[in-house]
C-alpha cells in the first residue's frame, strides 16, 4: 500500500483491505496511522539491507562482491525502488524516519566499504580517492538510477548505466577502465 499510494495517502482502511486484519486490529496494534506507516517503511527498509548484507557476504573477491552488491541494488524490483523512493521521500519530512534513514545508510554502506579497504588492503586495489569517498560515489550513483527507474525514465538504459558505473569504479580502484 505504501508504494501504490505514499506515505501521506496510506490509510487504515487501505491495509485492512489489503491484509484482511480488521481496522480496529491495527489500530489497538500500531496506535496511529502514522505510527503504522513508520513501522511499514522502517521493515521495508530494514529487509533491503538485510539482502545486500547477505548479498556481501556471498563473494569472498572484493571486487567481485562490490560487483554483486551494485547488481543487486541495480536489480531492484518496481515496488523495492517506489518503497525505497517513498522512504526517502517521506524521511525528508519526518524526523524519525530521517533518524532512521541514517541508520540504514551506515548500514548498506558499510558492505561497500569494507570490500573497498578490504581490496586495498589486500593490494587488489590501488584506490584514487579515499574509500569512503568511493562508497559515497557509487551509492549515490545508485540512489539516482533506482530513482530514475522507479519513474519509469527510459534512460539510463540498466546495461549501459552498469557498463559506465563499473568502468568508472575500475578506475577509482586502479584497476584500468
Amino acid at each position: 500500500m505504501l508504494a501504490e499510494r505514499g506515505y501521506e495517502n496510506t490509510r487504515f482502511a487501505d491495509v485492512s483491505t489489503a491484509s484482511g486484519v480488521a481496522i480496529s486490529t491495527l489500530q489497538n496494534y500500531f496506535g496511529s496511522r502514522e505510527d503504522m506507516v513508520i513501522e511499514a517503511m522502517q521493515l521495508s527498509a530494514d529487509r533491503e539491507v538485510a539482502v545486500l548484507e547477505t548479498a556481501a557476504t556471498t563473494e569472498l573477491d572484493p571486487w567481485e562482491r562490490l560487483v554483486a552488491m551494485i547488481d543487486r541494488s541495480m536489480g531492484l524490483s518496481d515496488h523495492d525502488r517506489q518503497m525505497l523512493v517513498e522512504f526517502w521521500r517521506s524521511a525528508m519530512r519526518d524526523d524519525e524516519l530521517r533518524e532512521y534513514s541514517m541508520e540504514m545508510q551506515m548500514r548498506y554502506r558499510a558492505p561497500f566499504l569494507a570490500a573497498l579497504r578490504e581490496g586495498s588492503e589486500q593490494g587488489a586495489f590501488r584506490l584514487t580517492h579515499e574509500p569512503d569517498d568511493v562508497a559515497d560515489f557509487v551509492l549515490s550513483v545508485l540512489a539516482g538510477a533506482i530513482i530514475s527507474r522507479a519513474l519509469h525514465h527510459s534512460t539510463p538504459s540498466p546495461a549501459g548505466f552498469r557498463g559506465v558505473l563499473l568502468s568508472q569504479l575500475r578506475l577509482m580502484l586502479g584497476l584500468g577502465g
